[in-house]
């Protein structure tokens, strides 16, 4: 198992979600050649943030046109093995915000199913995100930019009013469970 692999399984659960999960990540590891990339079609790794605005009253998201949702940021790690660095380029990526590590340690983990779809004209079987998410922090004055392609909105949405921004039920417990963390 490599190194990345196993400083990740010791992250502590913290519900039975995350246990289960955590179980699964390790089933993973222990399976699969090669979950840092997209080739692995079954099971592969991606980071998410949490971005909280200093008052933690508002949440960072942007209005995934795959999924017809409002969501956190994030992507996949495409070989990167510094889950913290992917998921900080992904915000400034996606939303054009600087945010920044409320803690070094992942906040969730958590995997996603993914339905298939098509994206840039071709089909992407279903399969499962090992999702590792990050808490941050960020100026919620800071200037938002749309990514063209990936996501047509970028909005602070406050936390008590999430459930009617977010389309995807299954994504409302990790988000919640979050949230319940921070408060």
């Amino acid at each position: 198992m490599n190194a990345w692999q196993q400083q990740l399984l010791t992250y502590v659960p913290t519900n039975e979600q995350e246990e289960k999960d955590l179980a699964a990540f390790r089933y993973a590891f222990e399976h699969f050649e090669d979950v840092l990339t997209r080739e692995n079609p079954i099971a592969h790794m991606t980071c998410s943030a949490f971005v909280v605005n200093e008052a933690r009253t508002h949440v960072l998201m942007a209005f995934h046109n795959i999924y017809d949702s409002w969501a956190w940021t994030g992507g996949h790690a495409d070989g990167e093995a510094d889950f913290l660095r992917v998921a900080t380029r992904e915000v400034e990526e996606e939303t054009g915000v600087v945010a920044t590590p409320v803690q070094q340690m992942p906040i969730s983990i958590e995997q996603l199913t993914v339905l298939g779809h098509m994206k840039k004209g071709q089909y992407v079987s279903e399969h499962l995100h090992l999702n590792v998410t990050y808490l941050m922090e960020a100026d919620d004055a800071s200037h938002l930019v749309v990514c063209e392609g990936e996501n047509s909105d970028v909005a602070w949405i406050p936390l008590n009013e999430l459930a009617t921004y977010c389309k995807e039920e299954h994504m409302m417990p990790i988000y919640q469970k979050i949230i319940d963390k921070i408060q």
